[in-house]
């Protein structure tokens, strides 16, 4: 089955940097398209960024675009989200998705602040 593990949240200072990960496993990774998500307290989960199968296509929400950066190995099964630039209204639970399935993995918090 589809399994999804995110990692690399943490709390960072207003303007710092992350780099989320997510491995998958349990479907064919290359071709599939990954999406990053977020979820902040009391609000509903927001798409965030997504890319294609090979990684030459890619697509933000407007209010990441240009801060946010996703990219993926298909050989390691791993997409990734980097993350600049970051105010306390990017505090969310991050989460990866592939279009092919309803799972979802355990997320990863990101909290920034001063």
């Amino acid at each position: 089955q589809v399994q999804l593990v995110e990692s690399g949240g943490g709390l960072v200072h207003p303007g710092g940097s992350l780099r989320l990960s997510c491995a998958a496993s349990g479907f064919t990774f290359s071709g599939r398209t990954m999406e990053w998500y977020r979820q902040a307290p009391g609000k509903q989960r927001d798409l965030v960024a997504s890319i294609s199968g090979d990684g030459s296509g890619t697509t933000y929400a407007d209010s990441v675009k240009g801060r946010f950066t996703i990219s993926r190995d298909n050989a390691k099964n791993t997409v990734y989200l980097q993350m600049y630039s970051l105010k306390p209204e990017d505090t969310a639970v991050y989460y990866c998705k592939t279009t092919i399935s309803s799972s979802w993995g355990q997320g990863t918090q990101v909290t920034v602040s001063s």
